[in-house]
């Protein structure tokens, strides 16, 4: 423990803060975390037996350095993603052989291979089949070190040695075999070192540290059953596999949730008998099985999941699962689940006559589309509607809804009088556009002869290609419109979503209005766009009061990251932001700030249009609210009902530049929440219930 104090303490003193946070990760990398914290605890029990510790500290530092030598940006290293397999590699060899001349350099050797075979494996796993490379690299060399170290006949000379005594708990023999296991991940197989890791684990995730344990006893007591001896099945320190199974398909490439434990489990259920394949075929080269069963069945289970489009497959890895928790359950209430997002084909306010799973028409497979009218108390026509004329959509203008090149026009279809229908060209006159997306949108039953686009014509959202007609399978005016997946007329159809609709006075960024419901879409207004336009390296700085603590100076300056996402950044953390056609947002938040915090939960989402009478509401992350503790409980009990405990936020404008909310959620609501936007640019003012964000002028 003093040794790994010692040179925690010396890098940091030494400005080395930035290379002591790559090897720290390196460790808690190896339990799916980002923690300097757990990163330390994790080397200092590596340390017990130093053997083993400084051949891990030695191989990451040779990996790390070999990266930097060959020009790997410091940011791709900073997680540990790259150096945890190293790490694992020189654990194994100071595990086998002790400290000398010959297994210094054969660490340094296998940690630069490693490194190779990780970044190497990375990029083809992930370019090829959209799957990490886990302990791949780590696996593959051990291995290899393993094997050639039979003809090192001078290495074995010098390099083995007994292992120096470790004091052992006194535990039956269920839970010794838990805590020996976890200790056996960084080759320190002792009930004492699995006891530390374990409370590493819980300190940082209470998910991670459940599904653990239940990875654990669902492998070992199948092996048991299997074997017919439950003590020896216990003590087999290879169920580790079983644990980092389970945390990973449980709760850090799955979202947390009871499937996800379900699949988990059955993967550990499968891994047994891979294990015991293992084991047996192995111990005839005198090799341990590593983490080999571990990868295998992880990888296995992630490629089918993806393939089937598994809707509980993680899309950005976060630092802890309740992370991804908490980013999952948000955004799935603020973002469409796919790439589909359309406009409204028209201007002014219509009324949704038939959506998704329609009761006349959208069915089968055609079950995703949507028919508007115009209504106006409760009729779609004046007069006794026996006339086209007397149709309030007649002949109204339809506009593209999404950008791309137009495939097919059809245009020479009479127009039905109404109550009729014509059953043999069901979609009428017709335009069917391709999208940059590789979808295809298709607008059905405009007015003969009204359409005033032509096949190649490219076209942006928002241009006029016809009039609402009658024609097709349709027995009063309307608009038809699908996303389909094919370029046929009349192909199956997708599901898509709208974006930027007030739907009777509430803002919609996407979404599917309600049949019967009106809507009508919003246009960004140009000023507002300029007020929320954000240049990189721009500094805003704000005056920041708390009750009760004295004023301090808040400057946000907004930087670009590495997959060119823009965001305001201070020293404890990034708030991530974009802007699309129709409003502003936040998307994300990392670190600890709590100025960002409160910033995300003032204004997670700005329509960049006004209406006095436009509302709206939005979901806020629990990270950007409760306390650490709350925060915690709020996402354990979520990670087995996703349903409870929502953060909603309601929004309105109270004038042409002040926003009022409220947010309401479990044991939380605060109705105190007003953003004053300034009139040139950004934020003029952010009031959160009694923290307050004041602009700084600047001079």
């Amino acid at each position: 423990m003093n040794l790994a104090w010692n040179i925690v303490r010396s890098l940091s003193s030494n400005g080395a803060w930035p290379y002591l946070r790559v090897l720290l990760h390196s460790y808690s990398e190896i339990f799916f975390l980002q923690s300097t914290l757990i990163g330390g605890l994790l080397l200092a029990i590596t340390l017990v037996n130093p053997h083993v510790g400084v051949s891990g500290l030695l191989s990451v530092v040779s990996a790390y350095t070999f990266a930097r030598l060959i020009n790997v940006e410091t940011t791709f290293l900073t997680s540990g993603f790259y150096t945890y397999n190293a790490l694992l590699v020189g654990l194994s060899i100071g595990y086998l052989f002790a400290l000398g001349t010959l297994s210094v350099f054969l660490i340094i050797v296998a940690g630069i291979l490693t490194l190779v075979l990780s970044m190497a494996f990375n990029h083809i796993l992930q370019y090829f089949l959209k799957l990490p490379s886990l302990s791949l690299p780590f696996v593959m060399v051990s291995t290899l070190i393993y094997l050639a170290s039979y003809s090192y006949s001078n290495l074995y000379v010098v390099g083995q040695y007994a292992h120096p005594p470790v004091a052992y708990l006194d535990l039956p023999y269920w839970l010794d075999g838990y805590f020996t296991a976890l200790g056996a991940i960084l080759f320190s197989p002792n009930s004492i070192a699995g006891v530390l890791v374990a409370v590493a684990i819980l300190l940082a995730s209470r998910l991670l540290f459940l599904l653990s344990l239940m990875g654990f006893y669902v492998g070992a007591t199948i092996t048991g059953l299997m074997h017919g001896a439950m003590p020896d099945a216990f003590a087999n320190i290879n169920n580790f596999n079983f644990i980092l199974i389970a945390m990973a398909l449980g709760g850090v490439f799955l979202v947390p949730a009871p499937r996800s434990y379900l699949l988990a489990a059955l993967a550990v259920a499968t891994s047994t008998i891979l294990l015991n394949a293992v084991q047996s075929f192995w111990a005839t080269f005198g090799i341990p099985a590593f983490t080999l069963p571990f990868n295998v069945i992880t990888l296995s289970f992630l490629y089918v999941l993806g393939l089937v489009g598994f809707p509980l497959v993680v899309t950005r890895l976060e630092k802890t699962p309740e992370q991804s928790l908490d980013n999952y359950l948000t955004n799935r209430k603020r973002f469409a689940a796919h790439s589909r997002v359309i406009g409204l084909p028209f201007t002014g306010e219509w009324q949704v006559w038939q959506g998704f799973d329609g009761q006349w028409t959208h069915r089968g497979n055609w079950r995703h589309a949507y028919d508007f009218v115009i209504s106006r108390d409760g009729e779609t026509f004046i007069g006794d509607g026996s006339q086209l004329s007397d149709y309030l959509a007649w002949k109204k203008p339809v506009l593209s809804p999404c950008r791309g090149r137009v495939l097919t026009v059809v245009d020479d279809l009479a127009d039905n009088e109404p109550g009729n229908t014509d059953s043999e060209n069901n979609w009428g006159n017709l335009v069917i556009i391709e999208t940059p997306a590789l979808y295809y949108v298709e607008i059905s039953h405009l007015a003969k002869d009204s359409i005033k686009v032509k096949q190649g014509d490219w076209l942006e959202e928002g241009a006029l290609i016809g009039a609402c007609g009658n024609s097709g399978y349709s027995p009063q005016p309307h608009i038809h419109v699908q996303v389909q997946l094919s370029a046929y007329i009349g192909a199956a159809t997708l599901p898509f979503c709208f974006g930027g609709y007030s739907e009777q006075g509430e803002f919609h960024a996407i979404g599917l209005p309600a049949q019967g419901r009106s809507v009508s879409p919003l246009q960004a207004e140009r000023n507002r766009e300029f007020q929320l336009t954000f240049n990189l390296d721009q500094v805003l700085q704000f005056t920041a009061t708390r009750p009760g603590r004295p004023d301090i100076t808040v400057e946000l300056r907004v930087v670009m990251n590495e997959f060119t996402e823009t965001c305001f950044e201070t020293s404890r953390g990034r708030l991530f932001f974009h802007k699309d056609k129709h409003s502003f947002y936040f998307y994300r938040l990392e670190g600890n700030d709590p100025w960002l915090a409160i910033m995300f939960a003032a204004m997670p989402r700005l329509p960049l249009v006004y209406d006095a009478k436009l509302h709206w509401r939005d979901v806020v992350p629990a990270s950007a609210v409760y306390s650490r503790w709350l925060r915690a409980l709020l996402l354990f009990v979520k990670a087995f009902r996703h349903e409870f405990g929502e953060l909603v936020y309601s929004g309105r404008w109270q004038s042409a530049m002040v926003v009022s909310a409220g947010l309401a959620g479990p044991g939380l609501r605060i109705e105190d929440v007003e953003v004053e936007l300034d009139k040139r640019s950004g934020f003029r003012r952010i009031r959160f219930g009694e923290n307050v964000l004041e602009k700084i002028d600047e001079t």
